[in-house]
């Protein structure tokens, strides 16, 4: 609540200089809130995208000393916790990617203890359930984690689950799909689905790595932003569980080039399928989020084209920085 000069809330999100961060950042500081972005990267390319108000603290979330004292200085509320290595960077260096996942995770609830009203909104994600699955998957469906990411992820859930328990943390989760959005830099599989709409954007061509048929879960990134600030608004009395799964909507890569014909006819692409890629998308579930609608009224604004011609507007409007 805004009394008088107060802040609404104060926020810290670590791997806030990520692309879900950096998101973020903007919409809850656009919100009036306090925004804290805790990270170890020095991006100042997207560093100057941010609202001058947005404060910066260059931490290493394997340190607990470093998240401890951010949290202490700034009085933080709520602390967002993105920071993550994601694949493939996961699979390349298991012990840092256990020190940053796991232990950085573990460094944030025991830091978050120190004040019972605290939050910690954790983003988990769709690799924590593996393959061979239903087409439809709940909150009550086994996970079993084919790589280090999702195993890292689990565990970071498992952890959070016990600190509620134990201790009366106020920990709260999400596991989301592919996010679809201006921004995104990594190399996973989904990479095919933002580069074909970034590079459309750009007037370059593009050779998307699978068949048109191959379909996959997605979620837009205001939408992901979204959902994260309303479960932190959601009443403790109306949750059910800890953690939450969310979908935003499915497309396939032909569905994804139709699209973007719609907007840019002169688009050109070209498919070179990778098998091994493939196989890995085809494998993701749909993540059944009924849960989450009906518990704290979650529910996407954002479907395939309306992403689409969000996501082009964009990177046309900031082409020095997508180029």
């Amino acid at each position: 609540m805004l009394i008088g000069e107060k802040i609404l809330g104060i926020n810290l999100i670590t791997g806030g200089l990520g692309f879900l961060g950096r998101n973020l950042a903007k919409n809850l500081f656009a919100l009036g809130e306090e925004v804290i972005i805790f990270d170890v990267l020095k991006d100042y390319k997207f560093l100057r995208t941010l609202p001058k108000g947005i404060k910066y603290i260059t931490g290493d979330i394997r340190d607990p000393s470093q998240i401890q004292a951010a949290v202490k200085n700034y009085q933080i509320d709520t602390i967002y916790h993105l920071a993550a290595i994601l694949p493939p960077h996961s699979e390349d260096n298991l012990f840092n990617t256990f020190a940053v996942n796991i232990q950085g995770t573990l460094n944030v609830l025991e830091t978050a203890l120190a004040d019972p009203m605290k939050k910690v909104v954790f983003l988990s994600s769709i690799a924590t359930y593996g393959i061979s699955l239903p087409p439809l998957v709940n909150e009550d469906v086994p996970q079993h984690p084919r790589n280090m990411y999702g195993v890292t992820k689990v565990c970071s859930e498992k952890i959070g689950e016990q600190y509620w328990r134990k201790y009366g943390l106020n920990f709260r989760a999400v596991r989301f799909p592919p996010i679809l959005g201006a921004g995104r830099k990594d190399s996973a599989q989904s990479a095919f689905s933002y580069l074909a709409i970034r590079e459309a954007a750009l007037g370059r061509p593009y050779t998307i790595n699978v068949a048109a048929d191959t379909r996959l879960p997605l979620l837009y990134i205001q939408d992901a932003v979204g959902c994260l600030i309303s479960l932190q608004g959601a009443d403790e009395k109306v949750l059910s569980r800890r953690i939450y799964n969310i979908h935003g909507f499915s497309a396939s890569a032909g569905e994804i080039v139709d699209t973007i014909r719609r907007f840019i006819p002169q688009a050109k692409f070209s498919y070179g399928p990778d098998q091994a890629v493939m196989d890995i998308i085809r494998s993701w579930p749909i993540l059944d989020d009924t849960r989450a609608r009906e518990e704290w009224g979650w529910h996407p604004k954002y479907n395939l084209e309306e992403a689409v011609k969000d996501f082009i507007a964009e990177v046309r409007a900031h082409p020095e920085i997508y180029h």
